[in-house]
């Protein structure tokens, strides 16, 4: 069992790579094997998140780890010269959000649109390799690494499906994150010029020693990699490639999307965090991250006022959710860092479900498209016989159909815009809250900010309520030529999930609270992920001393 620990944190990402590796070589033939194995892997990666999530919290009294940081040293080398893998609270968090997204997304994807082109699955297993080695990884290359990874499958995905849309913003979509990539890839080799190390435990304690003129050309790589991850976190002005590449590509890759721009926050607040006792140099927290959040709020506020698309109004929600986390951990100090965490997960969940929906509505409107046959027909394979699949609706007629998909709806547009009594308002609530206090205090940054957030937030939460609830009047109530949806358990059960994990968080906000400030606390104390990196040592060979 003792092994079985020390190897945890590996584990989350040899699952889904070997079980990647296997459906490629499965081929798409052996479909309904391909479809149990990418369970089998979401479940077994889901547990892992959370017994990492036990672990970090110090409540496995079989884990002995420094500070209940989890240090995992690939290939048996001692830090900072072999790879890491680093669990602690935020990357278990992260971890515990992907595995738990994935899992329903994957559920959801089995009813249809798993089967509307080839490799989803593979291909969807390399996207959950990719998000959780970036949530583990301990230096910045693998960072990079991962962050390919996960964005290359995300590459064969949005196109999934075909179609002259998903083709025309996939390109963009393709473009601007090989863009980003190249961007990162040049602040990576300008730091190791400058501090000899890729570590992130190392480079943070080395940072705050370098002479004048490395620190300025480290600054300008912070610059950069900051640059980087703001364009995967979709800020403005490097936002506009989000609302038609998530709009377009099909529900359960949409929804799994709504994920992959806070892997830019995760890496914002992950590598600033360890640069902290440094002076926190350009590129990473300070005022005018506050000020790209704001314009990325105003933007998001804009494109959903003017927007008419569904999906795409659901895409504006994610740029709006993203420039309300820049914004707060843009505040000084870490006074939000928690309530942020905690918005986080709402928005999240709450706008992946807003994507599985949109498919389903869209079925209340028209009759659809057969997908499913032109696809395949375009790939020469022939139609899974064994699928339900008729070529118009999908799954059996549901008596309260109309009332959940209502009910859901509905249910997801408090959350997001923030209103009681779900998630989405004691997260906003404890934003706004924690960001007056800070005017009450003696801070070097202007007391006024705190207000010019709350004034933001306010205002994109009304926009979203007048948006989302004249788009839910339009379609509930507003037509008399609405068709009843049908549904199958695989669509209905993952959204219950989703809106029940934010019935969750609500209902027991304390304690999930709790575990957030305590992890905006260990952000604020970098020295703990560098101790416990640096003092992993390498375990002995068993040869050594014959």
């Amino acid at each position: 069992m003792t092994m079985f620990w020390e190897n945890l944190p590996v584990f989350s990402i040899l699952i889904p790579m070997f079980a990647g590796t296997m459906m490629v070589f499965l081929k798409e033939k052996r479909r309904q094997l391909n479809k149990t194995l990418g369970l089998l892997s979401a479940i077994a990666q889901l547990a892992i998140a959370v017994l990492l999530m036990l672990g970090v919290t110090g409540q496995l009294a079989s884990v002995e780890w420094t500070h209940n940081i989890g240090v995992y040293l690939l290939g048996n080398w001692d830090a900072p010269f072999g790879i890491t893998l680093v669990a602690d609270r935020l990357s278990a968090l992260m971890l515990a959000l992907s595995a738990g997204l994935g899992l329903m997304c994957l559920i959801y994807s089995t009813s249809l649109w798993d089967r509307a082109g080839v490799h989803f699955h593979p291909l969807f297993q390399f996207i959950m390799m990719g998000l959780n080695g970036a949530f583990l990884t301990g230096d910045l290359f693998n960072l990079f690494v991962f962050f390919e990874i996960f964005l290359a499958a995300s590459y064969g995905l949005l196109l999934h499906g075909s179609g002259v849309n998903r083709v025309s913003s996939g390109f963009h979509y393709i473009v601007v994150n090989l863009m980003g990539g190249f961007l990162m890839l040049i602040g990576i080799s300008m730091i190791y010029s400058v501090t000899g190390s890729l570590n992130l435990a190392d480079i943070g304690m080395k940072a705050g020693i370098l002479a004048a003129n490395e620190r300025i050309l480290f600054e300008t790589a912070c610059a950069f990699l900051a640059t980087a991850f703001l364009i995967k976190a979709a800020a403005w002005p490097l936002s506009f490639w989000l609302t038609n590449a998530y709009a377009s590509a099909v529900s359960p890759v949409a929804a799994m999307f709504s994920i992959m721009t806070k892997v830019g926050i995760y890496a914002l607040l992950r590598v600033g965090s360890l640069l902290l006792p440094t002076g926190a140099p350009a590129g990473f927290g300070g005022e005018w991250m506050f000020y790209i959040g704001l314009g990325t709020l105003f933007y998001g506020t804009m494109g959903l006022l003017a927007e008419k698309n569904l999906g795409r109004m659901v895409s504006f929600c994610i740029v709006i959710s993203s420039g309300t986390l820049l914004t707060a951990l843009g505040m000084p100090g870490v006074a939000l860092t928690g309530p942020s965490l905690y918005y986080l997960v709402s928005s999240v969940v709450a706008l992946a479900v807003a994507f599985l929906l949109v498919e389903i509505i869209r079925r209340t409107e028209a009759v659809q498209v057969s997908v499913l046959s032109v696809s395949l027909e375009a790939f020469g394979l022939d139609q899974d016989k064994s699928s339900d699949y008729s070529g118009e609706v999908v799954g059996v007629p549901i008596p309260a159909s109309m009332a959940f998909l209502g009910l859901a709806f509905f249910t997801c547009v408090l959350i997001v815009a923030g209103l009681p009594p779900f998630s989405g308002f004691l997260a906003k609530f404890a934003l706004l809250s924690q960001a007056i206090t800070l005017t009450q205090m003696d801070l070097s940054s202007p007391t006024y900010n705190a207000w010019i957030l709350v004034g933001f937030m306010l205002a994109s939460g009304m926009a979203t309520v007048i948006v989302l609830g004249r788009t839910g009047i339009r379609v509930f109530w507003g037509s008399g030529t609405l068709n009843t949806p049908k549904l199958t358990l695989r669509e209905a059960l993952p959204i219950a999930i989703l809106l029940c994990a934010c019935l969750y968080i609500t209902i027991f906000v304390s304690d999930v609270m709790t575990y957030m400030n305590y992890t905006a606390q260990s952000l604020d104390e970098p020295n703990q992920y560098i101790e416990a990196v640096l003092q992993q040592r390498a375990v002995p060979s068993p040869f050594e001393g014959h």
